[in-house]
């Protein structure tokens, strides 16, 4: 029976797509107008000023190949759409219709992409797994966060996510070179990528570079012999051809130190102006509780007073308007000490470290994706100035090897609930409240029931630990009141202005609560991945 089952994304196709048109008139986030001056800076500007031109605040700061898609975009916008102002390079863009019909429809026709990738990852499936491999895919393709940030917020992340996949997919089959070459291009049409390129780096040289022994560390001689030289210098030609080809026509215009500030501008907060639900925001909530207990409680007031001189501190207070600065400029910590970019990154870098060494010992494919996954959630949680768009980051891989083990089951409900959750403020006007809720509610359910009905029985079951499924749970729940308790707040805030003052604090409910449960999540993604063997695989897998 299971052969004639249908597992073409095709008519989920059809029907997203249909949805998404019908989003045409939504709101849409300044990042809109950012994709519409880098198409009018990639049209109109030799390619030699893309990363000078800086009449508009948004100015390119993506790698080179997204410039030249931009480009290419740009060669097919009709005259309507031009006259409409699409390609006028100014302060603020003074567009209408029929450039929002235009650059939507691009993010519609671009997604193709992911949907290829997706109907690949079905097909090279066998078996039961061709049934695992639909639900991960069409939850992929359906999902909460790809709707909220590329077809309402507005950004072109399904493409990118294709490419991942197919880099992904052609580790899953071996092909080592076209994965690096397929993950090198990413990289070149956005660097938030980086977060996973540790385990990437890592797993093509343990699998395609290294032939690894009992007796390879006995001695340097050994070790050098254990190099696959050849495979290494093709992996590194191919990766240094990709990035001779995205970079080279920049550094022939000595452009290339004004590009590279542009994609790392550590000027940057800590924290964006609105908390990505990380350690960064329960570190900043800590802050923001501490400064009112010194201003109300005589007691803790004296005692924070010891550390700190009360004056400054007062001073400071006063002079402050706000806990961040939105764009750019320095988080103020008023009593805990202040986090530098050095400090993020040493955070970082460790627990990325964690999450790749035991790719060493087992190089297998499930064991690489649950490293990608916990190199993502180390940039997530640890890493400076991360926007809340980047959980996407961190569920998609998560996603594939969720159905691999029951016991991974919880962890991931908690990520994608609270995941998708965090992204809510990205849309904060009222004709949208009900479509990011009830998507995000009826798309939970779905994959709720589905990921639990098709995911592996684990071999362990007696050593789950009960309650811990219990506060999964109860927590999961908890976003309900959550959500429609600051849907009513913004509502009221439209009559009320004392509500209207207090919009960071609805925000800050959302990073806090958020926070709790994907911190939760990657602390039992932790525990699986680096104490059982769940992940490790067959070792008929290990290359």
């Amino acid at each position: 029976m299971s052969g004639k089952r249908n597992f073409s994304l095709w008519n989920i196709w059809v029907a997203s797509t249909l949805l998404k048109v019908l989003l045409y008139p939504a709101y849409h986030s300044t990042d809109f107008d950012v994709h519409r001056n880098w198409l009018a800076i990639t049209n109109k500007l030799p390619l030699k000023e893309w990363y000078l031109e800086n009449t508009s605040q948004w100015t390119l700061d993506y790698p080179p190949f997204f410039a030249y898609f931009e480009w290419l975009l740009s060669q097919f916008v009709p005259a309507s759409v031009a006259d409409d102002g699409c390609l006028d390079i100014v302060d603020v863009g003074n567009y209408g219709w029929p450039t929002v019909v235009f650059q939507r429809s691009t993010v519609i026709l671009s997604e193709i992409v992911l949907f290829l990738a997706l109907q690949k990852y079905i097909n090279i499936s066998a078996g039961k797994e061709k049934a695992r491999s639909f639900v991960v895919a069409s939850s992929i393709a359906l999902s909460p966060g790809l709707l909220i940030v590329d077809h309402i917020h507005f950004q072109y992340n399904g493409m990118m996510f294709g490419i991942l996949i197919f880099s992904l997919l052609a580790a899953k089959q071996k092909k080592y070179l076209q994965c690096g070459a397929l993950f090198s291009v990413l990289l070149c049409f956005k660097h938030i990528f980086l977060y996973i390129a540790p385990a990437y780096f890592v797993f093509l040289l343990r699998v395609y570079c290294l032939d690894i022994h009992e007796t390879s560390f006995k001695t340097p001689r050994s070790l050098l012999k254990s190099v696959r030289w050849s495979n290494l210098f093709k992996l590194g030609f191919t990766v240094i051809t990709v990035f001779v080809i995205a970079f080279a026509p920049f550094a022939y215009y000595g452009v290339i130190p004004n590009l590279i500030s542009r994609l790392f501008p550590f000027s940057r907060g800590l924290t964006h102006a609105y908390w990505a639900p990380n350690i960064w925001a329960l570190y900043s909530f800590l802050d923001r509780v501490l400064v009112q207990l010194y201003l109300h409680v005589p007691g803790i007031s004296s005692i924070i007073s010891r550390y700190i001189g009360p004056e400054s501190l007062v001073s400071r207070l006063k002079n402050s308007t706000a806990s961040t600065k939105g764009l750019v400029g320095d988080v103020e910590f008023f009593i805990v000490p202040t986090i530098t970019p050095k400090m993020s990154f040493i955070l970082t870098l460790f627990y990325q470290i964690l999450a790749v060494l035991p790719l060493l010992l087992f190089p297998t494919f499930k064991k690489f994706l649950g490293s990608i996954t916990l190199c993502a959630f180390a940039s997530f949680l640890f890493g400076w100035h991360v926007h809340e768009k980047a959980i996407m980051l961190v569920i998609i891989p998560f996603s594939f090897i969720a159905v691999s083990d029951r016991r991974l089951l919880y962890p991931f409900h908690t990520l994608v609930n609270a995941g998708y959750v965090s992204l809510f403020p990205l849309l904060f006007k009222s004709p949208e409240w009900l479509v990011k809720v009830l998507y995000t509610l009826v798309w939970c359910i779905i994959y709720f029931l589905s990921f639990n009905e098709v995911s592996k029985l684990s071999k362990s079951l007696s050593r789950r630990v009960f309650y811990m499924d219990r506060t999964n749970l109860i927590y999961i729940l908890g976003l309900i009141p959550l959500t429609l308790t600051i849907g009513v707040l913004d509502v009221l805030s439209e009559n009320f202005e004392l509500l209207k003052r207090l919009e960071f604090l609805r925000l800050m409910m959302y990073s806090v609560y958020c926070a709790l449960g994907i911190i939760g999540s990657w602390n039992g993604l932790s525990w699986i991945y680096f104490l059982d063997d769940t992940l490790n695989g067959d070792s008929s897998e290990v290359a």
